[in-house]
């Protein structure tokens, strides 16, 4: 299954970067990409896991990149 979000505040595509290997190593998630230009990221993830690993993701970002926000769209 996927999901895709709109993640704003990404300072630079580096961070993106970081953030989508952060991503990856979240139990239920099996791949994460970020775009930093079209500021959009995608999440595969284990089926039936969909709730448990937005929180986790949603977690995860709080702790290493405090000012950046996601909506999923």
């Amino acid at each position: 299954m996927k999901v895709m979000f709109k993640i704003k505040g990404l300072d630079c595509a580096n961070c993106a970067n970081q953030l989508e290997n952060q991503i990856q190593k979240i139990e239920g998630v099996e791949n994460a990409s970020i775009s930093f230009f079209t500021e959009k990221m995608i999440v595969e993830y284990t089926d039936g896991q969909k709730e448990e690993m937005i929180a986790k993701v949603k977690k995860l970002i709080k702790k290493q990149e405090p000012d950046v926000s996601i909506e999923e769209i």
